[in-house]
């Protein structure tokens, strides 16, 4: 069987890092499936042929006659579904080392942007869904074929918004594969011991003989999340709260890079409101009377003595706490300290 490192790379990321809790490499559709939504799907697989013909003169669809084809023809490399989220993630990755090459750039931008409406076409009419984030990753996508994909990834967007679709298009190319990608499975790759993930297992049997904790090197071109979704300005964007915070606040704490005042504040209430926006003590001696049910179960060692990490950790617009987690690593993650 032959098993791509994208793809295994996307399986690991879906499953840790997006936290989806059913995750499936290859995903095809299936003839036997019952299609819903014939009728909007049809016009939008028309519309958004005819519309891209019209302007910019890609012939996206050209070799497809009908609907049924085109998702006779659907795959995508990984497909992970978080149940809590009711999110569905798609992810279609390609690694050409010498940078993203189906051909000229034409035939390169028609084929992604294909993939992605069949994509979105087959989670609407086989799986029901009006919420899915649709990646196309890349880790070398140059700069000229970028500027003529990116409008075409909008176009996208404003057209499936139209038809009242919850869709979110992403392209992850360059600096943000890095910063997006692998950047979050390095951070998590120590607990994860499943030896179906190859790539993980791969970073990790490298790191057993290497005397240098540093993370991979990629070469750093330009970087268009300030082009597509200008919102995701934070290398831990990817990462979910709880997980930021069990994870990377965790290692800032045990790594000595606070004051000792620094802890004797964050195991005061009001304090720890006020930076993080939580409502209980971010931390509490494990030998202390705590509420166990709002602090995780694995403590937190800190010049050698041993404390609970609050657990409490929120991101809807009505109570969102990530912008103080995301401010505190900031100042702390490179050894500053508050003063």
């Amino acid at each position: 069987m032959k098993i791509e490192m994208g793809e295994s790379l996307f399986y690991s990321w879906l499953r840790h890092v997006k936290e989806c809790q059913i995750v499936q490499t290859n995903w095809k559709t299936s003839s036997k499936w019952s299609l819903q939504n014939e009728d909007i799907l049809n016009s939008l697989w028309n519309y958004t042929d005819s519309f891209f013909e019209q302007k910019y003169g890609y012939s996206i669809f050209k070799k497809t006659a009908s609907l049924s084809q085109l998702l006779q023809q659907a795959e995508c490399d990984a497909l992970g579904i978080s149940i809590p989220d009711h999110m569905i993630y798609s992810v279609d990755v390609a690694f050409h080392e010498a940078g993203l090459n189906y051909g000229d750039r034409k035939t390169t931008v028609c084929k992604i942007i294909s993939k992605c409406i069949r994509t979105a076409i087959c989670i609407y009419g086989y799986l029901g869904s009006k919420d899915a984030e649709i990646i196309f990753a890349s880790p070398k996508i140059h700069s000229k074929l970028l500027d003529d994909l990116l409008p075409c990834i909008k176009d996208i967007q404003r057209i499936v918004n139209e038809y009242s679709l919850n869709f979110r298009f992403r392209i992850i190319a360059n600096n943000d594969f890095y910063d997006l990608v692998l950047k979050p499975i390095l951070i998590i790759s120590d607990g994860v011991a499943d030896t179906n993930e190859l790539f993980m297992r791969s970073y990790q049997m490298i790191q057993m003989f290497s005397d240098k904790k540093s993370s991979m090197p990629i070469q750093r071109t330009d970087n268009i999340r300030e082009q597509i979704m200008p919102e995701n300005n934070d290398s831990y964007s990817e990462l979910k709260i709880g997980k930021l915070a069990q994870i990377v606040l965790k290692r800032i704490l045990e790594e000595g890079r606070v004051t000792q005042e620094e802890i004797a504040n964050l195991q005061d209430a009001r304090y720890s409101k006020d930076i993080f926006g939580i409502n209980y003590p971010l931390l509490v001696k494990e030998d202390m009377p705590f509420d166990k049910v709002r602090y995780y179960k694995t403590p937190v060692c800190i010049n050698g003595v041993k404390y609970m990490l609050c657990s409490q950790w929120f991101e809807v617009p009505t109570n969102n706490d990530r912008p103080y987690l995301s401010k505190w690593i900031s100042e702390h993650e490179n050894g500053c300290t508050r003063k």
